[in-house]
């Protein structure tokens, strides 16, 4: 294996075990944000009120000693909130530039279904562009600066669902289910000892693995990852299967095919591996590509699901060897 590649995986798993201190299972949810994070992308994160998704994403900011925002999406939430404004100095006479939290490194923007249009479309151009224009004043934003973006996936009253081309601009779709029996047990436990993930987190209780620097070198490493032409014909064949399939209305986009390239490069780096193989695609599949197809109305009214179609996708593609 490639010394560099070894190294990578190494910290990678560094960072697992600082995470599994606070995050209690959840092992899918961290994975798949620290592959955001690798490829330098942004991530959906969705499930219901208190599964610690907030708790997920300062874990991993202490962790990688990146700052970390969060922003309560709101109905009255204005552009200018999240993005920074120009106030006017009586003593100086001038006007000058008050940053809003979108100026950090990894921002939590929760409910982000809750904001406007106008709002949502400020942070999702500068997700794309990575810099935020005040008063013709062009201002860059962290290197390192990921968007995790929270949906409730059972509560949509006063909403205002991302459109399809917006859902396009984040690598995944993160979903986060309930824990398993043992694992809410262990939280209990926790509880009643005074040993709470939050305190754990706010104690001091995790280590600071690497910093930002050193995560722009760890996404160039990904460039040292091997695709085979085959493997990347796969996914080009799966990408363009969602335009055909009965059951979709709109498919998704070459985007789609990028994210699956940039993704299955980062887990194979997790995985210790110098080289993608199927199983990587396979297991990227649904992340990457649920939330960018649009279901046909009578599909959705017989119960299927984007995920049960991918599935189909996944068994009707033939599998490179």
């Amino acid at each position: 294996m490639n010394a560099d590649i070894e190294t990578l995986q190494e910290t990678l798993a560094a960072v697992n075990r600082e995470a599994a201190k606070v995050i209690i299972g959840q092992e899918k949810a961290i994975r798949f944000s620290l592959i955001a994070i690798l490829t330098g992308q942004h991530a959906l994160i969705e499930g219901v009120p208190g599964l610690a998704k907030t708790l997920l994403v300062r874990t991993l900011a202490r962790i990688l000693h990146c700052d970390f925002q969060r922003i309560q999406f709101t109905p009255d939430l204005m552009p200018s909130d999240i993005t920074g404004t120009s106030i006017f100095n009586l003593r100086d006479s001038t006007f000058e530039f008050r940053r809003g939290p979108i100026f950090t490194s990894f921002l939590l923007a929760d409910e982000i279904n809750r904001a406007p249009a106008k709002t949502q479309a400020a942070l999702l151009q500068a997700m794309q562009e990575r810099t935020v224009t005040i008063d013709g004043i062009t201002h860059e934003l962290s290197p390192a600066f990921t968007v995790f973006a929270t949906q409730n996936p059972i509560e949509f009253e006063g909403t205002y669902p991302l459109p399809e081309a917006q859902k396009d601009r984040f690598l995944m779709k993160i979903s986060i289910g309930w824990p398993e029996r043992d694992e809410e047990m262990e939280l209990a436990r926790r509880m009643l000892s005074g040993e709470s993930p939050e305190s754990t987190l706010d104690n001091g209780g995790v280590a600071v693995v690497l910093g930002p620097d050193q995560i722009a070198r760890l996404r160039a490493e990904l460039n040292n990852i091997t695709v085979r032409d085959e493997l990347t014909s796969y996914m080009v064949d799966l990408v363009r299967r969602t335009r055909a399939h009965e059951g979709i209305l709109s498919g998704a986009s070459p985007r789609a095919t990028q994210a699956l390239l940039l993704a299955s490069r980062a887990l194979a780096a997790l995985e210790g591996r110098d080289f993608v193989n199927p199983d990587d695609v396979r297991v990227l599949a649904s992340p990457v590509l649920e939330h960018r197809i649009v279901l046909k109305p009578e599909f959705e009214m017989e119960g299927t699901t984007a995920a049960q179609i991918v599935g189909q996708l996944l068994a009707d593609v033939p599998v490179p060897r």
